[in-house]
């Protein structure tokens, strides 16, 4: 785990949801609403409202492992009668789910589907706008980015 490790931090509607990344390793996001940067080295799981007193936290993350598009019919076979079951999706395979000391909560109510950050930002983060701050301490998402993406210099 590096600072420049990026996260995204996903919506994670019901507790059954969660369960599929638990037991399944795996998280779905629907092609038609992914965000760009699905190649994040870890995802983190920001709860809604069905999870009671976890609500609108992030409790947990899982190392990225890869990902596949495939249709939700293949996805969920027992439901091929769903009306998007012809959908594409993102399966994105996971690691062990792992669980954080202090969970990231959102002192406000907000609508979350994804949050880009940055492991640095991810492991200091104690409410959801801290996965957001910048400053000196941290990694420049930006830079390391075209960092990343520069020819290297040194042969």
């Amino acid at each position: 785990m590096y600072p420049e490790d990026r996260v995204l931090v996903a919506y994670v509607p019901t507790p059954t949801d969660f369960s599929l990344v638990e037991r399944e390793g795996w998280y779905r996001i629907p092609m038609s609403a992914a965000p760009k940067g699905l190649f994040a080295e870890y995802f983190a799981f920001y709860f809604g409202q069905a999870f009671g007193p976890q609500k609108w936290a992030v409790h947990a993350y899982a190392q990225r492992l890869g990902h596949e598009l495939m249709t939700r019919r293949d996805l969920f076979p027992e439901e091929a009668g769903h009306l998007r079951a012809s959908a594409l999706y993102y399966k994105v395979q996971l690691g062990p789910v792992r669980y954080l000391e202090r969970p990231i909560v959102s002192l406000h109510w907000r609508r979350v589907t994804f949050i880009h950050t940055t492991w640095d930002r991810f492991l200091s983060a104690n409410e959801l706008n801290d996965l957001f701050v910048d400053g000196e301490d941290y990694v420049d998402r930006a830079f390391a980015i075209l960092k990343e993406r520069s020819p290297d210099s040194n042969p």
